[in-house]
């Protein structure tokens, strides 16, 4: 028998305090929430209080620095990072500063389905070159997990063999079923991946479909020579299948859009404003910040009163780290966005989280936390954040790189000097392909008619035969 002996064993470990997770949760609220936050802070903690006017911990601070302006160029926007002359706020030291980073990356907050998938890949012992194809179909995917821009236009270069092992590598992940072109592929692809599926269930997903969505089910019986019970047994398997794979993923909420930030351009400057009206101006209670200093009262009434006065500083300090974080994400997207922000949609261009976060020395997941559920006023419109994050769509070679917002606007484009010009005759999406194929743009006839469907074009234009 095998002798059992205790041991001293010595390891490292990266602790995440609650203060810590507190502040970057904090850093993920749009601020709508992020005024609920403050509220049942505030419940929870008596050293921290609204106050009317400005203190040493007030978030108050940020008005004074909260426009960010340049003339022309967003590249020499001055700088409005948060650091405030703030002597009550106990700011982050260079440990601390390293730790967040840390934390950012690593901290278990809801995965996105991206995330999810990527970390699966990266587990896998695959070439290089298939990891990367495989990262690439992975951000391109939509809450679905469907792919917005179809697999052969995203990766042109690939051979069509290679493409189709990555793909495969892909839809197998977990959720099963993603990378895949609608919710019928999706379901055929978890049937065919799935030992004990039965094999009828593969059949109705491939040739009766539209038949079964139809509820035409005397047909398919008679067709496949299915008799009940088996019937009923093959649809209830298909009912058990998962038709949006990726909506597990989602963290989306049903609420009110109010914009966090307002980036306008005035007399050709570029002017950032944070949306702060909402958030309340935050202090620490001056009883309690008396007491936490005080020798003559007892070690257990000082101790309550330090402890929540640390809380507080904390708190606002983190709340101060969540709006000059915001702020140099705007600045960021402003500077590869400028574009935009002059000319309008049509004027998107490709941007990437990873470019952002190497522009403002973050970690990506910082950006995508800060961008997810945040609404930016602009002078043509109220743009989710994320929505500046683009993938490129293929185009000629002497044709810059064009973002999927700016193929849209170009459909658009297309579509309403059409409609002005031609009373009757309608556009085909095979048309509109080609028209775009003369600016530069080629995509397949099936993207046009997802851009066009996500435009709501086709009651606005009409469409013709295909």
């Amino acid at each position: 028998m095998q002798e059992q002996r205790t041991a001293l064993v010595a390891e490292q470990r990266q602790t995440i305090s609650p203060r810590m997770l507190q502040s970057i949760r904090i850093l993920a609220l749009p601020v709508a929430e992020l005024t609920e936050a403050i509220q049942q802070e505030i419940e929870a903690n008596p050293a921290l209080e609204i106050v009317e006017d400005r203190s040493e911990d007030s978030l108050e601070n940020l008005n004074e620095e909260r426009a960010v302006s340049n003339t022309g160029d967003p590249d020499d926007l001055e700088e409005n990072d948060g650091e405030y002359s703030d002597s009550g706020y106990t700011s982050y030291d260079g440990d601390e500063d390293s730790q967040r980073k840390f934390l950012e990356g690593t901290i278990a907050l809801p995965e996105t389905l991206q995330e999810h998938l990527l970390n699966q890949l990266h587990l896998l012992n695959i070439p290089a070159e298939q990891q990367e194809i495989g990262e690439r179909l992975i951000q391109n995917l939509d809450d679905n997990g469907f792919n917005i821009i179809p697999p052969e236009e995203l990766c042109p270069s690939v051979p069509q063999e290679t493409l189709n092992e990555v793909l495969a590598i892909v839809r197998a992940l977990e959720p099963v079923g993603t990378c895949t072109a609608n919710y019928q592929e999706s379901l055929l692809v978890q049937a065919t991946l799935d030992p004990e599926a039965p094999e009828e269930a593969k059949l109705i997903l491939r040739d009766h479909f539209q038949e079964l969505e139809k509820g035409k089910h005397a047909e398919i019986k008679r067709a496949l020579g299915l008799r009940e019970p088996r019937y009923t047994a093959v649809i209830e398997y298909i009912k058990k299948l998962s038709p949006f794979p990726g909506r597990a993923f989602s963290t989306e909420q049903t609420r009110y859009v109010v914009p966090d930030l307002a980036i306008r351009v005035e007399d050709n400057e570029f002017v950032i404003e944070l949306n702060d009206e909402l958030i309340p101006v935050l202090g620490v209670n001056p009883f309690f910040a008396d007491v936490a200093t005080r020798n003559d009262q007892e070690k257990d009434t000082v101790a309550f009163a330090k402890r929540n006065v640390e809380r507080a500083r904390f708190f606002i300090g983190s709340i101060q780290q969540r709006n000059a974080t915001l702020l140099k994400v705007a600045k960021s997207i402003v500077k590869h966005q400028k574009r935009f922000f002059l000319e309008g949609p049509a004027a998107m261009q490709p941007l990437s989280l990873k470019e952002v976060a190497d522009d403002i020395g973050v970690h990506e997941t910082t950006v995508s936390r800060v961008v997810n559920g945040k609404y930016v006023q602009t002078d043509w419109g109220i743009f989710e954040l994320r929505r500046f994050f683009t993938t490129a769509v293929p185009s000629s070679a002497s044709t810059a790189p064009q973002s999927k917002e700016s193929v849209k606007e170009a459909i658009r484009s297309i579509l309403e000097q059409h409609a002005l010009s031609t009373a009757n005759s309608k556009l085909s999406d095979r048309e509109v392909a080609e028209m775009l194929a003369q600016r530069g743009i080629h995509i397949a006839r099936r993207t046009v008619a997802k851009y066009r469907n996500e435009l709501g074009a086709n009651a606005s234009f009409g469409r013709g035969r295909h």
